[in-house]
Order: structure tokens, then sequence, then C-alpha cells
């Protein structure tokens, strides 16, 4: 392997092929749940050096696994524990490559962290609608591998409805210039499609032409308690009526779940004195003065109290307020942590089916599992639910870990018993590989494996992810 490193070396130069303990931060996940080994950590500095990369790797046939900012929440980016793969880190291309604020668009590098692409955005006077929990360190890259979602899908998009064109390096070293600004182009497959949401089995991203929007003038948010999912859907429906595509965020929080922010982020403060069922954040936003989005997101609560939707609602009086309320739903990740860690689901449903599923979910795994605890948050307004469980009091971190499979198993099954999708936003990964063979139909994935048989022969790129059981 000497002449592969020293090819490596002189694609990269020395001080960007890491080979002892300087590669072991690359070889975690951020949440210390999988753990890796690998021949080298690559560091390039741009797309010629990736394809250079992988042109070396191809002749060989060693696996490379692609990383961002490794905050997969699937395992995604983290290499398996052979040591075969080199693991390509993307952080080095992390150029704003141009943006145009008469197209709307922006074109960067796939290691552009996503903070910084929406700062460059606010400085020409736009918006890039992407935003969720780690957008300080994830980068569009790993957005782009694992069509990510955030709290804006309703009016935005994922991912792959923000995405004009692509940059690709291919598994034989060719690069794919997709780099287009195209908002019409019907000349065949959208090849662009293949590439997101395909976790770095079929190519590497190593650039994006992204969508911007004019930046929103004004904001209302408010928080709004419910007796359940079925009122929060409801509501959602009434909302949506008499506000149009103004509201761009609707968030649902079981009583359980916000109970549990309660107690463990110090900073997390309830709006209302009295235990509630469920609650939901909403938040409006426009080009329009805030007084009038104010009035017209006040004016539809108090048409949902007066219809017995809502039980009680506050709307926030400045954006310090709004804050505080977004709080309590941004600190759901730190209090699950803090609590003890959960086993994890990341679905999706039809929003009609929502309800039903939480429901038929809890019966099924608290029959399973007595005590268990769901905590159940999500993006409401476009059908992506985390039904996340909690150990019962008093079950050991091993007794519980033992049953997570399958409790897995049973809220995977009532997912897709409603056509409902096992990975809404996190990715499959090595977390839901197993149980992506046994939820999706076999010809899609015999589909699937088509493709990586003809952009990936080897089967090079990301090994052990999405179609690893497959």
């Amino acid at each position: 392997m000497e002449d592969l490193f020293a090819a490596l070396e002189s694609i990269v130069g020395p001080e960007n092929v890491l080979r002892g303990s300087d590669k072991d931060p690359f070889l975690i996940d951020w949440l210390g749940k999988y753990r890796g080994d690998a021949r080298a950590v690559v560091r390039p500095a741009d797309t010629a050096e990736v394809a250079s990369i992988v042109e070396q790797c191809s002749s060989r046939s060693i696996p490379i696994v692609p990383q961002g900012g490794n905050t997969s929440l699937s395992g995604g980016a983290t290499p398996d524990r052979s040591g075969e793969a080199i693991v390509l880190s993307l952080a080095r291309l992390n150029k704003v490559r141009s943006v145009d604020p008469v197209g709307n668009t922006i074109a960067v590098d796939a290691g552009t962290i996503l903070s910084n692409v929406q700062a460059a955005a606010a400085a020409a006077g736009r918006y890039f609608p992407m935003s969720l929990g780690a957008e300080g360190s994830c980068t569009i890259g790993g957005n782009l591998s694992a069509n990510a979602g955030g709290v804006a899908v309703l009016r935005y998009g994922t991912m792959r409805e923000l995405t004009l064109g692509l940059e690709v390096v291919l598994a034989d070293g060719r690069v794919w210039d997709g780099m287009t600004a195209l908002q019409k182009d019907n000349t065949g497959y959208s090849l662009r499609d293949l590439f997101i949401g395909s976790e770095g089995t079929l190519g590497i991203i190593t650039g994006a032409v992204l969508k911007l929007f004019p930046s929103p003038a004004a904001r209302a948010t408010a928080f709004a308690s419910v007796s359940g999912p079925k009122e929060a859907l409801s509501l959602l429906s009434a909302v949506r009526s008499s506000c149009g595509d103004r509201l761009t965020a609707f968030e649902f929080m079981t009583s359980e779940c916000v109970d549990l922010v309660r107690r463990h982020v110090a900073d997390a403060r309830m709006p209302f004195d009295a235990a509630q069922t469920a609650v939901v954040l909403i938040e409006l936003s426009d080009i329009d003065s805030e007084p009038g989005l104010t009035s017209r997101l006040e004016d539809s609560l108090a048409a949902a109290i007066e219809a017995g939707l809502v039980l009680d609602a506050v709307v926030a009086q400045d954006r310090s307020q709004a804050k505080a309320f977004w709080r309590l739903r941004e600190g759901i990740s730190e209090a699950l942590v803090r609590e003890g860690g959960a086993a994890k689901h990341d679905v999706s449903l039809p929003v009609a089916a929502m309800a039903d599923f939480v429901g038929a979910a809890d019966v099924a795994v608290s029959c399973a599992c007595p005590g268990v605890r769901p905590i159940v948050f999500g993006h409401l307004g476009d059908g992506n639910l985390h039904y996340n469980l909690l150990a019962p009091l008093g079950m050991s971190k091993e007794d519980f870990a033992a049953r997570c499979a399958g409790l897995s198993r049973l809220v995977h099954d009532e997912t897709t018993v409603r056509r409902g999708s096992i990975s809404a936003e996190h990715g499959v990964g090595q977390l839901r590989a197993a149980e992506l063979v046994r939820c999706k139909p076999s010809l899609d994935l015999e589909l699937m494996q088509a493709l990586k048989a003809t952009l990936d022969p080897r089967r090079i790129f990301n090994p052990g992810k999405l179609l690893a059981d497959c």
C-alpha cells in the first residue's frame, strides 16, 4: 500500500494524508455510536484532487468513505472496522464559488458549512432556507447526501427541491459537470436526482448550485396547546387555509417531549402554566410588515380556539420570545442525550395518517416493552415524525439495548403499512441498512442495485451504507 500512500501524498501533499492518531476524529461519529478504522484520511482541496484520489483508489479497488461535517445521525459517514477504506474528507472544499442575486442562485463547494451558505446568501440580500440543528458544522455535501429536510420543508422543500445543479466525481475518476442553474431542463433523465439522497454510494458530490429566495422581512411565531396529534392536524389544515404559503414551520411535540426538555435544558421555559397533552410551534414568514403577519396569525389562532382545536396559545411579541419558543423545540436532542439516549426513528408518513400512526405505534411498543416512554416530535406539516423511545424507568441500558431492534421493527411495521418511509431526513446509513431490506419493496431494491452496479461496479463508494445488506 505504500505506492498508494505515495500517490495520494503527491496529489494532496503529505500533510493532508493522515495515517496516525491524527485520523482518529474522522473514525467516530459525533454521537460516539459508530467507530471504525481506515488506511488513511485524505483531505483534498478541490474537485480535481478528489477525481485523482478516486482514480487511484478505483484502480486498486480501495473503498472510499466520503465525509463532510461528520454530523450524520445514522452512521453514514463513518468507515467500518475492517480498516480497508480511506476516508475522503471534503472539509477543505469550502468555497462559495458565486452568488447570483438576479437569478437567485448560489454555487458552492460541497464542503461548505451550511451556516456559511446562509451568511453568503444574506450578504447578497437573499435567503437560503435550509435550517437544522447542526447548521454550524454540517456541510452542503452531507445535506445533499441525505437529502436533508430541516424545519422549513413545509414551505421551501428538502435539499432536492433546493438544488438546481451538481458536480460529481464518478467511480472511475471522471467528473460529471451538472453545475447548471436552469429551472427547466427536459432533455432526458434527471441525473442530478440520482446523487441527492444516495449517501455517497453512487458518486462523490463536490459542488452544487442552490436556489435562493427573497429574505423574509417579517416573522410571526406562536406556541399553542392541543389535545393530541389529531387536533394538531386539524389545526395545521386551518392555519394553511388562512395563511397560505406564509406557513413556514409547523412543529409538533407531545407533553412528554416538552417535560423532558424542561427537566434537562436549563434555559427552556414553557409559556403555559398548566400541563398540556401536546403542543405545536407555528411560524409564518413573509416579505410584508411584521404587525400584519402577527395579526394574521393571531386571527387564525383565535378562530381555532373558538372551533375547539386549540386549548391555549401565545403569539411571540418580539424576536426574543420567538427564540424562547424555538428553544423548547431545539432542546429536544440535548435532553434525550442527558436522559440516557433513545431508540431513534425518523419516519415519514402521509400527513393524514400521522395521528393514527402515533396511536398504533404507542400501543405496539407498550405491549412489547411495558413502561417504554415514547418521545414524539417532528415536522408535522411535511409528515416527518421523530418517534423516539426511552427505556422504562429502572431498566438498565443493556436490557433496553437488547430490546431496541424488536421495538424498531414494530415502529417500522406501523410505518410501512401506511405506505410511509423508515427514513425521512436522517438517511439510512448503517443504522437502518438491514431494516431497508425488510421494509423496501423488492423491485425498488432491485432497481437501486442496478443503479449501483452501473455507477459503481467495483462497489468502492461508502461500503456498508444504504444497500449494505441487499
